[in-house]
């Protein structure tokens, strides 16, 4: 099925087409369980420049990285005690993590800097498309970097012309995910999104 720019929509049954878009460094638009995302694969530089290009995004700010799972979190960030609760109560979920990285990660993965945010795939689909690429996605709302996050695929094929193709589905909350800052000993809640500060303090007291 096409959209309005006869942008190609992909269902999931599909996802073997998109994985080799992300593959040959495309960019891709997926529903995620809070706001549709646009997404390239990580171990890419050109991919991930391609991301910034139809984004129109600053190049000093950072992506969101999108894991399949837990083990795949460890090889990239440095996941202590209390991020480990978090992951396991709140993840696959509306919720985003900021971890130290790990130093043997490229520099454009995140401008140099020492500390990744990091979300888990909240559907088979997802997970699966991590899978097939063969390491995480970065992950960013589907809009112009400063405009507000598109709510269907025509109001992202107005928005982002330029990308490659796009997963059909539904978002669940339809609001962005509560970022929690677990980068140093004093645990700070950044965004609150779906799940609220209360929750998670009683998680990391408990």
């Amino acid at each position: 099925m096409k959209g309005l720019n006869n942008m190609r929509r992909y269902k999931e049954s599909e996802i073997d087409e998109l994985a080799n878009i992300l593959k040959n460094d495309g960019v891709i638009s997926v529903p995620t369980d809070t706001v549709y995302g646009i997404c390239s694969r990580m171990n890419s530089i050109k991919a991930h420049n391609n991301l910034i290009h139809i984004k129109n995004r600053p190049t000093n700010k950072l992506f969101p990285i999108m894991c399949s799972d837990e083990e795949q979190i460890k090889s990239i960030a440095i996941v202590d005690k209390q991020a480990e609760k978090l992951i396991h109560r709140f993840m696959p979920g509306p919720i985003t993590l900021v971890l130290p990285k790990k130093n043997d990660l490229p520099d454009y993965i995140n401008n140099g800097g020492s500390t990744l945010a990091i979300r888990m795939a909240p559907s088979k689909t997802l997970t699966e498309l991590i899978k097939k690429n063969g390491c995480p996605l970065f992950m960013t709302s589907a809009n112009q970097s400063g405009e507000p996050v598109c709510k269907n695929l025509d109001e992202i094929e107005k928005s982002c012309p330029t990308i490659n193709g796009m997963l059909e589905g539904n978002v669940s909350f339809g609001q962005a995910s509560t970022i929690v800052d677990c980068s140093t000993d004093s645990i700070k809640i950044l965004r609150e999104g779906p799940i609220s500060s209360e929750t998670i303090i009683e998680t990391l007291n408990n």
